[in-house]
């Protein structure tokens, strides 16, 4: 701030810079402040009614850094605007604290189905549900937008501490993140781990493409369970398998910019080894129809063991849906296995 002021006592000031003057008189409707070498200059007008409130604050002999809008009015003055200035400041400070990386903490004015609103330095600012900590992630079984947003709505009023994850001053967009100001603590406590380590974790919260769980104290760490990695079987629903406050061991398998993936599914036996002393090529199997997808049906043999009969059997999705029932068992051929992949092709016999 104080390099604005100095800037101005270089060169002469332009359109659109901020320029420091000493407030040296006070009207009804008009300000002028002492600009030094460069006059003086006033704050009337529109500009004077839109910071009408902060201007009653000021008192004469105060400074004031205020934005060029004019060189030279009809009369002589230099006009400036205190709104704009407070504006163009803000978002430098903004940008600092960007910068350096800065946590700042913020009052939750509202909220909408994609996140909470909130203000910075008088700017409104964003902060997405996909930016929140783990521990304040709406964990919303069947990520129903409604009740996401009725979750989201107990923040109204309280404060977070987040970081500045993005800002276009032009478009005037200020995006926040939660999650960001962990980043460093996390990275810091993962050092201790690596791919393939087995943790002890708590369940916190279940959605519909996975479980979020909490390594259990000292650590403070917090990993998801992805969907496909809770069972080897294929699951619709997570919390078939898993209950917020259940302690599991999860299997570490990838650890990237701070984000922990787990398996629950990695210490179970794998159904598929040794498949082919149980089931061969051209076999005939009893299994039950358990969905549709646009490839094809997915049919259930065992507890653990699905295959798929593609959707190349019947030309369309409409014939294959009237050839099957949903829970329905019938007898299939068994096409192709392939272990390593968990592959099991099928054809209706």
């Amino acid at each position: 701030m104080e390099e604005i002021g100095k800037d101005n006592l270089l060169r002469p000031p332009r359109v659109g810079e901020i320029s420091q003057g000493k407030i040296i008189a006070k009207g009804k409707s008009s300000v002028f402040l002492d600009l030094g070498a460069w006059g003086t200059g006033i704050i009337y007008g529109k500009e004077f009614q839109e910071a009408k409130e902060k201007l009653k604050e000021l008192k004469i002999g105060d400074n004031v850094f205020a934005k060029i809008i004019d060189l030279e009015n009809e009369e002589g003055y230099t006009e400036l605007s205190l709104t704009k200035a407070g504006k163009e400041l803000a978002w430098e400070e903004l940008r600092q604290k960007k910068e350096k990386d800065e946590n700042i903490v913020v009052k939750i004015t509202g909220a909408n189905k994609g996140g909470l609103l909130t203000m910075v330095a008088g700017i409104p600012a964003f902060l997405p549900v996909s930016q929140l900590s783990s521990e304040n992630y709406p964990k919303v079984e069947g990520s129903d937008s409604q009740e996401i947003f009725k979750a989201l709505q107990k923040f109204i009023g309280k404060e977070i501490e987040v970081k500045i994850f993005d800002f276009d001053q032009k478009e005037e967009k200020l995006i926040l993140s939660e999650k960001a100001k962990k980043d460093k603590k996390t990275k810091e406590a993962l050092k201790k781990y690596g791919i393939g380590d087995i943790v002890e974790t708590e369940v916190t919260g279940i959605v519909d493409f996975g479980a979020f769980v909490k390594f259990l104290p000292p650590e403070d760490l917090e990993g998801l369970i992805h969907i496909s990695e809770l069972d080897w079987q294929l699951i619709e629903d997570p919390s078939e398998l898993v209950k917020v406050g259940q302690k599991i061991k999860v299997k570490i398998i990838d650890i990237s910019s701070g984000k922990i993936s787990l398996s629950l599914k990695a210490l179970k036996k794998d159904p598929w080894e040794n498949i082919e002393e149980k089931y061969k090529k051209d076999d005939i199997v009893k299994g039950e129809v358990v969905r549709f997808n646009p490839f094809g049906a997915f049919v259930k043999i065992s507890n653990q063991i699905q295959g798929l009969c593609h959707i190349s059997e019947f030309g369309s999705q409409r014939k294959m849906e009237e050839t099957f029932k949903i829970g329905q068992k019938y007898n299939f051929k068994i096409l192709s296995i392939e272990p390593k992949e968990h592959r099991l092709t099928l054809a209706l016999n």
